[in-house]
C-alpha cells in the first residue's frame, strides 16, 4: 500500500492533488493537455484507482479531465499489440476488470466533473455518485458498436441501467451522442454548468461531503454502490469474452487479404461522435 506522497506524482496520465480536508482530485491528461487514451492510460488507471481506494485519508474523490475534452481522444496504434492475439485480449480483460473493480472498491463518494466530450469509456464517469457536466460535454460510446466492437467492457451494464433497457440498447447500437442537457433530462447527470464554473461546483460539493462523519461517508457509499457491485460480478466477464471474441474475428477478417501498414505510436486520433470513425488529430 502506497502513501499519498508515494503515489501522487507516480503516474503519467493522471495528475493527483488533495486538499487538507481530504478531497482528492484526479485529473486525466496527456502531457498537461487534453487526455489521449492509449495503452499507458489503460494500464495506469486500475493502479491509480487502487491507490486512491487504499488510502484512508481520502474522504471524497473528484474525477475530471483537462482542457475542452474529458475523454474523447484516442491513440489506436498503441493498443495494436493487445488486440491481435488471445493473450493480448486476456491482458485487456485483466486491465478492464481491475479498473472497474478498483473504481467500485473506493469507499468514499466520487464526483465526476465532465468538462467536455466523454466518448470513450463514458460509462466510467457516469458510475460516480454525483455527475456534473459542462455545457460543452456530451456522452457517447463510439468506440464499440459503430467501430464493429462489442460493448462488453462495462458499457453494456451501465448504460442500459441508466437509460433503461430499450433506450440503452439504442444508444449502444447506434453510437448515439447525448448532449449535457439531454443527459440532465434523462437523469444521467445531476447538474449542467458553464465550463468556467464546473470545477468550482465540484469542489464545493466535495468539501460539503468531506465535512460529514467518516463512517457516514463510507457506509453510504457502500449501500449506494451495492447494485453496481452485483451487476459487475454477474455480467462483466461474459461481456468482455464476447468483446474479445468479436474483436479477434473482426481482426482476422480485416487482415485476411491485406497487409496493414504500421501507424506511428505517436499519432493521436479524435473520435467523431457522428460517425464513430477516428480522424488524425491535427497539432
Amino acid at each position: 500500500m502506497l502513501s499519498f506522497d508515494e503515489y501522487a506524482n507516480r503516474f503519467e496520465k493522471v495528475a493527483i492533488t488533495r486538499s487538507e480536508s481530504g478531497v482528492i482530485t484526479l485529473r486525466l491528461h496527456s502531457g498537461g493537455g487534453p487526455f489521449v487514451y492509449d495503452a499507458t492510460a489503460h494500464a495506469e488507471l486500475p493502479f491509480v484507482l487502487r491507490c486512491v481506494a487504499d488510502d484512508v485519508a481520502n474522504r471524497v474523490v473528484v474525477l475530471t479531465g483537462t482542457g475542452d475534452s474529458f475523454w474523447s481522444l484516442l491513440n489506436p496504434p498503441s493498443f495494436s499489440h493487445l488486440q491481435q492475439t488471445p493473450d493480448g485480449w486476456d491482458q485487456t480483460l485483466f486491465e478492464e476488470r481491475r479498473t472497474l473493480e478498483a473504481f467500485l472498491s473506493i469507499d468514499v463518494p466520487i464526483i465526476s466533473a465532465v468538462n467536455g466530450p466523454a466518448l470513450v469509456h463514458s460509462h466510467l464517469p457516469v458510475m460516480s455518485d454525483i455527475v456534473l457536466a459542462s455545457e460543452t460535454a456530451c456522452f457517447g460510446d463510439v468506440l464499440h458498436a459503430p467501430g464493429g466492437v462489442v460493448p462488453g467492457d462495462g458499457a453494456h451494464m451501465i448504460w442500459t441501467k441508466l437509460l433503461g433497457l430499450n433506450r440503452g440498447r439504442y444508444f449502444l447500437l447506434t453510437g448515439q451522442s447525448i448532449s449535457a442537457v439531454e443527459a440532465l433530462d434523462l437523469g444521467v447527470v445531476a447538474e449542467v454548468l458553464p465550463p468556467d464554473g464546473l470545477m468550482d461546483r465540484a469542489q464545493e460539493l466535495a468539501e460539503q461531503l468531506a465535512a460529514k462523519p467518516t463512517l457516514m461517508l463510507r457506509q453510504t457509499r457502500s449501500v449506494l454502490r451495492h447494485e453496481l457491485d452485483e451487476t459487475m460480478t454477474r455480467d462483466f466477464s461474459r461481456g468482455m469474452m464476447h468483446e474479445a471474441l468479436a474483436g479477434l474475428s473482426s481482426l482476422s477478417e480485416h487482415l485476411k487479404d491485406a497487409t496493414p501498414e504500421p501507424l506511428s505510436p505517436e499519432e493521436h486520433f479524435v473520435l467523431d461522435p457522428a460517425t464513430g470513425q477516428t480522424q488524425p488529430l491535427e497539432n
